[in-house]
């Protein structure tokens, strides 16, 4: 059974957004996939859930226009009740990225690119 009603990929790069698909579809935890090249989109299509579906949101920090931590400053601000998980997925591999993440109550990890099997296996083990 599905863990998540939605899946969002927020990232600007859409390779990744293909490859992650294909991996959260081996994973299972959500029949529902959606791809979006950058945080306002995201942003838009969230507004559109129903408050009571539960979202996994895998977050790139470095995108034009909005970046990932713009994105989390708006959630916060736009949706403050919403029980979304949201993980940072990012290439960056400087500590103040992973500490600024930290300061989010609502970021629940902080992965490095390239996503694989293992790790979403670590953090959705039953």
């Amino acid at each position: 059974m599905p863990l998540f009603d939605s899946v969002f990929l927020v990232d600007d790069d859409p390779i990744n957004n293909l490859i992650n698909r294909r991996l959260l579809g081996k994973v299972g935890i959500s029949d529902r996939i959606l791809e979006f090249l950058s945080g306002e989109e995201a942003l838009n299509a969230l507004g559109k859930q129903p408050a009571e579906h539960t979202l996994l949101i895998l977050l790139d920090i470095n995108m034009p226009v909005m970046n990932g931590w713009e994105f989390l400053d708006k959630y916060q601000m736009v949706f403050p009740n919403r029980k979304d998980k949201i993980l940072i997925l990012s290439s960056s591999i400087d500590f103040q990225d992973r500490q600024k993440a930290k300061e989010y109550a609502i970021v629940e990890g902080f992965i490095e690119k390239p996503l694989n099997l293992e790790i979403l296996r670590d953090f959705f083990q039953d």
